[in-house]
């Protein structure tokens, strides 16, 4: 049994999706476990590969997968807790990050300044497992009667300072609309009232609310199908990359060079007013950086990644 740790969420499944499809590559005759939480699972369907989840939320509770793998991967952090929460399950062998602390010096060295997707490719590159960053595709559910076509607007995100202002998001909807979109309004069951704030502020029906009336796999369904996302740094972004469909993320405090789409794919746009004497931040609400961000900014993204769509045609990029 292969066992690779990736405790997290959704966002960071899906930039570890070219290292997954690597060690299934590599090891095509064992089973491949994730440690993962249990929510992920329709997503997990979605990658391919994965013989099993074993649900592990973070790094609180040991990892059991029933018995000794021959071999974990830490695709899940730096260490040293992640190492040793893999070490505990008696590995054969750890693929992980060199780490003195943990006492495991048999690895390459982390970088901070290394786009998510390319860290854990450079991981298992190191063990000379070949990786192909550029594959981060998911199978594309089947859309059992969701909207097809929408623009999906997704105003949540767990970090509040990440959120754009639902002022502007409501603005967006009402600009889009006037242009002939079909507005629908994403976000999990905690980010409803937030979804129904942003709605009645742009005139849109309660039925455009669509947050917290999908599963994750009817979530992918409807990015897979949409006609635009826009997002703040958030899960549903990656699902956009992955899908192909145009997008605009809007980053904030943190800057998208590790989180960001790829730049190799015009269909996608990450904005990012940039360092800068920002006002003082009271740490409610949405930070400065995502403040400064302004409507037209957003509205000129959006013609841009269409603009790209009309000409690549129906070739996702």
């Amino acid at each position: 049994m292969i066992l690779v740790l990736r405790a997290l969420g959704v966002g960071d499944l899906v930039t570890a999706v070219p290292a997954l499809r690597a060690l299934r590559a590599a090891y095509p005759g064992r089973e491949l476990a994730l440690a993962a939480p249990a929510g992920l699972a329709p997503l997990v369907d979605l990658v391919g590969g994965v013989d099993r989840l074993v649900d592990t939320a973070g790094l609180d509770a040991p990892v059991r997968p029933g018995r000794a793998p021959e071999v974990a991967v830490n695709l899940h952090g730096r260490g040293p807790e992640s190492h040793r929460l893999l070490t505990a399950a008696r590995p054969g062998r750890l693929l992980a990050f060199a780490n003195a602390v943990a006492g495991f010096d048999d690895g390459p060295r982390w970088a901070d300044d290394e786009h998510e997707v390319d860290r854990w490719c450079r991981l298992l590159s190191w063990y000379d497992i070949p990786t192909d960053r550029r594959d981060l595709g998911l199978r594309r559910p089947e859309p059992v009667g969701l909207p097809v076509g929408a623009t999906l607007l997704h105003p949540g995100s767990n970090v509040p300072a990440k959120r754009w202002p639902a002022d502007r998001f409501a603005a967006l909807a009402r600009a889009l609309r006037e242009r002939g979109h079909r507005v629908l309004v994403t976000g999990s069951a905690d980010e409803r009232a937030l979804a129904g704030r942003v709605a009645e502020a742009a005139g849109l029906p309660p039925a455009a609310v669509l947050a917290g009336r999908t599963d994750l796999g009817a979530l992918a369904a409807l990015v897979a199908d949409a006609r635009l996302v826009v997002s703040g740094d958030t899960g549903v972004a990656h699902l956009a990359t992955a899908y192909g469909t145009a997008s605009v993320v809007l980053f904030g405090p943190v800057p998208p060079a590790a989180w960001g789409p790829p730049p190799d794919r015009p269909r996608h746009r990450a904005l990012w007013v940039g360092e800068g004497d920002w006002p003082r931040w009271d740490g409610v609400g949405s930070h400065p950086t995502l403040t400064a961000l302004p409507l037209d900014e957003v509205l000129a993204a959006v013609d841009e990644v269409e603009r790209v769509v009309r000409v690549s045609g129906a070739v996702a990029a």
